[in-house]
């Protein structure tokens, strides 16, 4: 079949500005806006807060060598603080994510919900309002507090991060509904989604690089547990035992040598579990952006450069981070650097797939890559 026939006819079970298209946008966008936040709170954020709740567990224990309570609650006011700031920021760069994730699912998934077009296209925009309104909410918790609240122990922004998260369920379940409903009508057979059918060289690349990295993020995972996992858990209790009895004692050598050792230990944790993760977190994405790429409307070439720097990005940051105890700064920075390769190329995809979208809307579509450069 003609590639200008295959795409118009993948655009016809994808209409401009439907709910599959305003997922698919918003969905990366999402994706974007979390990964771009997550490599700013990892600059500027992640190992500045690590630092201040070192400096907050030795002001403890050295607290509790002195006998002085109110230091000791001093210290712990601190840890808890800096935890909470840390935690707010990590939530609203995995919520950010995960919605993106689940908004392009959705996308994959409505051809086969049975609504009307105008119903599933405000379900969409109830998702997405409410896939934005919760990281929003969260990242303010740290910020606002109980401030102005008329509730003891909840504050605004609490409030609205959870309204955001009750829409994004609402929106789901009545997807889910809508799929039910579909699966029980009598043209349950008669739809061909011709945007799951269609087939460029960039989707099998990208499909095969990301089960590759899921696979090795599975693998990683796999040796953590078998080699590092129990033996963490084993010394986490020694040192923390260690410094108990050394502040017991008032030995404050034994506490400095504890407390090094200790912050080793959950940066060997982190970086590890990061890694996995983000192999993991990468492989999925790239798998997922493989179903759309006959809507990003680029050159053939441009969507194999793009795809290329997605898949080399989204290896060099869960590497980078596995590696940063051993090199450190260096490490780290290549990291960060893949996370924007990744960005980069979430984007230029995006631009992709909203060209595509403008030149539909103008009644005038043309083959993908049809003369670009």
């Amino acid at each position: 079949m003609a590639t200008s026939t295959v795409t118009e006819n993948a655009a016809a079970t994808f209409p401009a500005m439907g709910a599959g298209r305003l997922l698919v946008f918003g969905g990366i966008a999402l994706i974007a806006v979390g990964m771009l936040f997550g490599d700013i709170f990892a600059v500027f954020v992640l190992h500045q807060n690590g630092a201040q709740n070192g400096e907050a567990l030795l002001a403890a224990t050295q607290a509790v060598t002195a006998k002085d309570p109110a230091a000791v609650k001093t210290a712990f006011a601190r840890i808890g603080n800096a935890m909470e700031d840390r935690g707010t920021k990590v939530d609203t760069h995995v919520h950010m994510i995960d919605f993106g994730y689940l908004a392009l699912l959705l996308a994959v998934l409505e051809p086969w919900i049975g609504f009307s077009g105008a119903a599933k296209r405000r379900i969409a925009w109830i998702f997405l309002f409410g896939a934005w309104l919760l990281p929003i909410g969260v990242f303010l918790i740290h910020y606002v507090g109980l401030a102005g609240s008329p509730f003891n122990s909840i504050g605004w922004a609490s409030v609205f991060a959870d309204l955001g998260g009750l829409l994004v369920l609402l929106a789901t379940f009545t997807c889910l509904a809508g799929f039910w409903k579909h699966l029980r009508s009598a043209e349950r057979n008669g739809l061909n989604d011709q945007l799951l059918a269609t087939r460029v060289a960039t989707t099998s690349t990208l499909l095969t690089g990301g089960v590759l990295l899921v696979l090795l993020g599975f693998f990683g995972g796999a040796y953590y547990a078998a080699f590092d996992l129990y033996r963490h858990e084993a010394q986490d209790f020694a040192n923390l035992s260690d410094m108990t009895s050394a502040a017991a004692a008032k030995d404050a050598a034994t506490v400095d040598r504890v407390l090094g050792e200790y912050g080793q230990l959950q940066g060997d944790k982190a970086v590890k579990i990061a890694a996995h993760a983000h192999a993991i977190e990468f492989g999925l994405l790239a798998t997922m952006m493989a179903f759309f790429q006959s809507l990003v409307n680029l050159s053939e070439r441009w969507r194999r450069r793009w795809a290329a720097i997605l898949l080399l990005g989204s290896l060099m940051l869960p590497v980078c981070v596995f590696f940063e105890l051993r090199y450190g700064l260096l490490a780290g920075a290549f990291a960060d650097i893949g996370g924007l390769l990744v960005i980069l190329a979430l984007l230029a995809m995006w631009i992709g797939i909203l060209r595509y979208s403008g030149e539909l809307e103008s009644g005038a579509p043309r083959p993908l890559g049809a003369n670009r450069t």
